[in-house]
């Protein structure tokens, strides 16, 4: 990748890699339903000015299926299953089983035909990034049941989709448009349940984890996304799956003083090593220039690195 394309990674990692904890806190007093609620709307609102000053709006209603398919894969679906796992499935399984993305993702951009490379090189290093994360979070599937893997499970698939739909049919839309239109369909589809499970009081902890999962995760997060998918590919994209877990377990390390545990050593070193692998670029295929917020996300018929 380019150095842009690396800031735009190591921002994303970090920026994704926080929401495993924030969750963790908010479904303590908040149900899944309004949890996304309160994530989604005031991200919406947030982004809606802007989105209406720059004109973000325009073709959306020509693509307006594959916007709802976005939004399903990438926002509403995953979110509600993160939050209603986390009530009950060990961080370390749900870390796992969603880091298969980006081996899931391979699989996909193969079938549907996007140009991302897929040789031997880049498959050694989505299969090194997955045993470091193997090696990081272990294996803990006491008290998870079989409904939390498939959950987890459902949500590696929807999160391997989202980048594949906006490099191949969300090409030709502005990035803030989408990202304003999706954040909007997914409050309304959890107003309903949201508002009807919100709680009379809630601590001053969780206020501050949804706001920060609206504004940093959802906002910021959301398009620095794109803006790398343009930069980077969408294999490429998903292997920030990778390095969230390890995010997550290095924020515990420093913040709420747990041990450093053989698994982090092993893992961090595997991670990082599949991860550059998996992101190299191709010499035959030259990079593109990184998307704004209202530019188009990417080019449907340019070769991605």
């Amino acid at each position: 990748m380019s150095r842009k394309g690396w800031l735009l990674f190591i921002s994303l990692c970090v920026i994704w890699g926080i929401p495993y904890l924030l969750i963790r806190i908010a479904v303590r007093e908040l149900s899944p339903p309004a949890l996304v609620l309160l994530r989604t709307m005031p991200a919406a609102l947030l982004l809606l000015p802007l989105a209406l000053r720059r004109g973000a709006w325009r073709g959306l209603v020509h693509s307006w299926p594959w916007v709802v398919l976005y939004t399903l894969v990438e926002l509403s679906i995953p979110w509600f299953l993160v939050s209603h796992v986390e009530q009950r499935m060990s961080s370390s399984l749900a870390g796992l089983l969603i880091a298969m993305s980006p081996l899931i993702g391979a699989l996909l951009c193969r079938a549907t035909g996007v140009a991302d490379p897929f040789d031997t090189r880049r498959l050694t290093g989505l299969l090194i990034g997955f045993a470091g994360v193997a090696a990081l979070v272990g294996l803990d599937v006491a008290g998870s049941g079989l409904l939390g893997i498939v959950e987890t499970v459902a949500v590696a698939f929807c999160w391997a989709t989202g980048p594949i739909v906006v490099s191949r049919r969300l090409s030709h839309l502005p990035a803030l448009g989408v990202i304003t239109a999706s954040l909007f369909i997914t409050a309304a589809l959890y107003a309903p349940a949201g508002i009807a499970t919100l709680p009379s009081s809630v601590s001053v902890e969780t206020v501050l984890s949804v706001a920060t999962l609206a504004v940093v995760c959802a906002v910021a997060g959301s398009l620095i996304f794109f803006a790398l998918i343009r930069e980077a590919g969408p294999v490429r994209t998903m292997v920030v799956t990778y390095v969230n877990p390890l995010v997550a377990v290095l924020l515990g390390v420093a913040l709420l003083d747990e041990p450093f545990t053989l698994g982090i050593a092993l893992g961090t070193p595997l991670i990082v090593a599949g991860s550059v692998l998996a992101t190299l670029p191709s010499p035959r295929r030259p990079l593109p220039r990184c998307a704004t917020a209202d530019t188009p996300i990417t080019q449907a018929d340019r070769p991605q690195a």
